[in-house]
């Protein structure tokens, strides 16, 4: 076996697999929120702008592709802690997309619960609930408007996103590892172990 071989048959490589798999879905929701601006009549972008405002950005197309790319940032580092885990707690490995589905669901949950929750409360609550009372723009302000009363809404939805978020890296990494790690039972019976 040549060492490009063996290099994307060790267990390793689930940091990669998991990595890819959170940059794809992360931007597979991403794109999903979108949509949902749309079909909400709310300006595009407005879930990132959300994002960007509540970090003190002002300009509306600043805020929402600092709101984006944080938003793909935070996917893609989620499914790297994700490989990451998996190499120290095999009970992790997702080696197939069945199992991918089931972890990644774990990950959408976990991430919706200790960085989601505490972010959206104590973090953009806070700042739309100032920016109603003084906001630096009308934009700023018509957008805190917007999200006036909505918070169990969004919370109860952003659950919904990050189960789907977490099934799509569920699936990518499961049939990753699925399709790579088990063509060598060497590496097979070591993951299982």
């Amino acid at each position: 076996m040549n060492n490009s071989m063996q290099w994307q048959n060790t267990p390793k490589m689930f940091i990669v697999y998991c990595t890819v798999a959170g940059l794809i879905s992360a931007a597979g929701i991403s794109g999903l929120l979108v949509i949902v601006d749309m079909m909400s009549k709310s300006p595009e972008g407005t879930f990132f702008a959300v994002i960007g405002i509540s970090l003190g950005i002002a300009d509306p197309t600043v805020a929402q592709y600092v709101g984006l790319g944080l938003h793909i940032l935070t996917g893609t580092a989620a499914g790297n802690i994700f490989g990451q885990l998996v190499l120290f707690w095999r009970k992790l490995v997702p080696y197939n997309a069945k199992r991918g589905i089931f972890l990644g669901m774990v990950v959408g949950i976990s991430l919706w619960f200790v960085l989601f929750i505490p972010l959206a409360t104590l973090g953009i609550q806070k700042m739309l609930d100032s920016f109603v009372v003084s906001a630096p723009n009308t934009y700023v302000h018509n957008i805190a408007l917007r999200f006036q009363g909505l918070y169990p809404l969004v919370v109860g939805g952003s659950l919904m996103f990050h189960l789907v978020y977490g099934c799509i890296l569920g699936i990518i990494a499961g049939r990753m590892a699925e399709l790579r790690l088990f063509e060598q039972p060497f590496v097979r019976d070591q993951i299982t172990k």
